[in-house]
């Protein structure tokens, strides 16, 4: 049975989220970076990869700390 794969780092502004992946290549590792908008419907929480107007600045914000979070990976690497 496989285990569910899990980010290696995650950054959250608001309802934006930003998940970084690590993945194993003959090069090295290289990293993936994914984005959900998360809310509350009928007290349940669901995701998606929508964006609205109101949400793309903030989802510049978690991709330039993603962005940062890469960078400093790196240099430890």
């Amino acid at each position: 049975m496989s285990e569910s794969r899990k980010p290696v780092d995650a950054i959250r502004v608001g309802s934006i989220k930003g998940s970084i992946w690590k993945n194993e290549g003959v090069n090295g590792p290289w990293y993936n970076v994914t984005f959900e908008r998360l809310y509350r419907e009928n007290g349940e929480w669901k995701s998606s990869t929508s964006f609205g107007e109101d949400d793309l600045l903030v989802l510049a914000k978690v991709a330039d700390h993603a962005h940062t979070q890469l960078i400093n990976q790196k240099g430890q690497g």
